[in-house]
């Protein structure tokens, strides 16, 4: 056989190898857009960057603590929160349920931390810029209207959050139906929480949240914390979400 007879078969299976490597390649990514089609809309969720210096809450929450929870508690609820939803996508999209009670407790776990958490750094401010006092304006008389007076308020939400059996979040809820601030605990993220209501404002009540700088005592950071709260913040979610149950749109 001639060189040039060798090199053009070695030539043609080269060819013919890297097209049914191309065809192959193609029907797989066929097949994957089927399966996404299948699975139905899925969210990337991030860790939203926080909203001032790791170190501006203190003396209330140290930087060290702040790190912490945020680079580490919460990007894990944010990873969580991605699997569980990709795993439960890859259900629909195989018609494989078997795993399904599993996948649905770890997205609740995990999407009540990354929620929570997200606006846990929003409903605090440092000392020093806007955090702490008492609020003032439509907050200050709903809260008055609903709980007789921001003392009662901030007792009723103190006890709340220093009684959380186990870990979890004291959390004030504006509820719509009725138009009421309402005070609830949530155990770990997701139970005990209602239907129908929003948070507004919470405070995290894990010992991550707090053990490294008032070790054991749960109450002496609930009451340094409200050196920090963000009234601002809180006011304006509330009228945004009275504006959004009476119908308006701005």
């Amino acid at each position: 056989m001639s060189n040039t007879r060798r090199s053009f078969l070695k030539t043609a299976g080269g060819l013919a190898a890297a097209g049914a490597a191309f065809t192959g390649g193609l029907a797989v990514s066929q097949r994957a857009a089927a399966q996404a089609a299948q699975a139905g809309q899925t969210t990337e969720h991030t860790l939203p960057p926080l909203p001032y210096d790791y170190d501006a809450l203190e003396p209330v929450i140290s930087a060290e603590i702040m790190t912490l929870h945020h680079d580490r508690h919460h990007a894990a609820y944010v990873r969580g929160l991605n699997a569980a939803e990709a795993a439960l996508a890859e259900a629909r999209a195989t018609g494989d349920y078997a795993l399904v009670d599993h996948w649905s407790r770890r997205a609740a776990f995990h999407g009540g931390g990354h929620y929570l958490h997200a606006m846990f750094w929003k409903v605090m401010a440092p000392p020093d810029n806007g955090g702490g006092g008492e609020p003032t304006g439509e907050l200050a008389d709903k809260i008055t209207e609903d709980f007789g007076s921001f003392a009662n308020f901030k007792d009723h939400f103190s006890a709340a959050a220093r009684t959380v059996e186990g870990s979890g979040w004291g959390l004030l809820h504006y509820r719509p139906e009725d138009d009421r601030l309402i005070v609830l605990q949530a155990e770990n993220q997701q139970k005990l929480s209602p239907w129908g209501s929003t948070p507004i404002l919470g405070i995290d009540v894990w010992e991550h949240a707090y053990y490294l700088d008032y070790k054991n005592d749960r109450g002496a950071y609930v009451e340094a914390w409200w050196d920090v709260v963000n009234w601002p913040h809180v006011a304006a979610h509330l009228e945004e979400l009275r504006r959004a149950a009476a119908g308006e749109t701005s």
